[in-house]
């Protein structure tokens, strides 16, 4: 039973069972029934507004968001599904009290992308008197907007007792981030009890192990079933510590989560799904620690991916192959894998050669058709690399355009037409596979004079090319 789990380090994690006065444990009790009406309050006040102005509303919030607080599209949309008004004096006054507290443009985004349902605040009876407050908490003007701006549940809470102990809380949380060792959080001395504290005590052991703030303070504003309760949370904790995954990494907190979630039988009959295809239980270990949510697709779609590909024209041991080097295209539907390949094969490959490019590189598999054919292109046509150097260097395919394959080639074209790397391109996997570093000591810090070199880093940058659209644009000004 659980073999799967028994595998990794051998050290054992001892949560501690730590006590705290009977006064803070009722308090922190309803910090986060606290929150959640409130954000019920203003999630039903947004409904309302939603049924009563319709179409007109939501229209109008997302035209606001994108204009006042320059959110993309897409993410203006999403918030419109949650509040909705139909002119700016409520969200203005609210944008507005924030700014006179020193908050930046990008923090005020931020604040109103996690929790939109501030835009509908009453911003001088409701949000200003708990700005005022923890103003006064004694954290500096910029420690209190990062704070807020990380963490603005904490302005769902109405109770100025529980409003502090939880802002204290993730103010300690964002300092033992700064610090250079990993402190023990006062709060973590609260009695075991009901799941609110229990959110308290975890998310205070998460951080003793070396969880950083990046991945701790989500787990605090919205995924409070993963930290919730204590037997289970301590069971599932101690697994993955001895599995041996990083506390500092987010696969640690997914590994968690795929461990908590699930039962010892559930696990134990995934593996079997995966031994029937070929797999042996270290295979599938061996993926877990890559991804572990490779172990919470249904039998369904494990199979399915693996017949795709078999049908695509490779053999069982080279899906095997692929699944254990990169485990997350078991996620791919059919309609992606379908699409990768009919892309490839209209830019030229052979079967032949995507089969080796996806041995090569699984990855290649789920990328866009527009991804691919753009950076095949541009290789192949404006470089003159031939189709079989992608073939052998498939990654190129999953390198930024922009920032890593232009400004290398901007650079090997510069060499090529001073006469200086010969008539012939060089190899492309010395060009792209290597690190920045290494691109700029053997293909530009390795030349004789200031003059040259300042030049060629000018073209690897970008400067170049920024500087002459601002001379043509001064010149149609003109």
């Amino acid at each position: 039973m659980f073999s799967l789990l028994l595998h990794g380090r051998s050290s054992v994690i001892e949560l501690q069972k730590l006590h705290n006065s009977s006064n803070l444990v009722k308090l922190l009790q309803n910090v986060f029934a606290l929150s959640n009406s409130y954000y019920s309050a203003s999630a039903a006040a947004a409904d309302d507004s939603s049924h009563r102005d319709g179409r007109k509303g939501k229209t109008f919030t997302v035209s606001y968001l994108v204009e006042s607080l320059g959110l993309t599209t897409k993410l203006a949309e999403s918030i419109s599904r949650k509040v909705s008004f139909e002119d700016k004096r409520n969200p203005d006054s609210v944008l507005n009290l924030f700014k006179s507290y020193g908050f930046t443009d990008s923090q005020i985004s931020s604040i109103i992308s996690i929790y939109p349902g501030l835009l509908i605040a009453d911003a001088e009876k409701s949000l200003a008197p708990k700005l005022q407050f923890l103003q006064s908490r004694g954290a500096s003007s910029s420690e209190h907007t990062e704070i807020l701006s990380k963490v603005p549940k904490i302005l769902a809470i109405e109770k100025k007792k529980a409003l502090s102990v939880y802002y204290d809380f993730v103010k300690e949380i964002i300092e033992a981030d700064k610090s250079s060792k990993f402190e023990t959080l006062c709060h973590s001395s609260l009695p075991e009890g009901s799941p609110q504290e229990n959110i308290i005590r975890n998310v205070s052991a998460l951080r003793e192990l070396g969880v950083p703030q990046k991945l701790l303070l989500p787990l605090l504003i919205s995924d409070h079933s993963l930290v919730c309760g204590e037997e289970k949370f301590k069971e599932s904790l101690k697994k993955v510590v001895e599995m041996g995954f990083d506390p500092t990494t987010s696969r640690f907190i997914q590994a968690l989560r795929v461990v908590q979630r699930l039962s010892n039988r559930s696990i134990e009959e995934k593996v079997e799904v995966y031994k029937k295809l070929g797999f042996s239980v270290g295979d599938v270990w061996g993926m877990f620690k890559k991804w572990p949510v490779t172990l919470t697709h249904s039998e369904k779609k494990i199979s399915q991916a693996f017949e795709t590909l078999k049908k695509s024209g490779l053999y069982e041991d080279e899906i095997l192959s692929v699944f254990k080097k990169f485990p997350q295209c078991i996620s791919y539907s059919e309609m992606t894998i379908e699409n990768s390949i009919g892309t490839l094969l209209g830019l030229g490959f052979s079967r032949d050669e995507l089969m080796l490019m996806f041995k090569r590189y699984p990855q290649c598999i789920g990328l866009s058709a527009e991804s691919m054919k753009k950076k095949t292109e541009f290789l192949v046509k404006e470089m003159n690399w031939p189709l079989k150097a992608v073939v052998s260097t498939p990654a190129v395919l999953g390198y930024s355009l922009e920032k890593r394959t232009v400004p290398r080639c901007n650079v090997i074209q510069a060499l090529m037409g001073k006469g200086l790397l010969g008539s012939e391109l060089p190899p492309l996997s010395p060009v792209l596979a290597i690190t920045d570093e290494a691109f700029l000591e053997k293909y530009v810090r390795n030349h004789d004079g200031k003059e040259l070199v300042a030049e060629l880093m000018a073209i690897f940058t970008g400067k170049t090319r920024k500087k002459q659209r601002k001379i043509r644009y001064n010149e149609e000004g003109s």
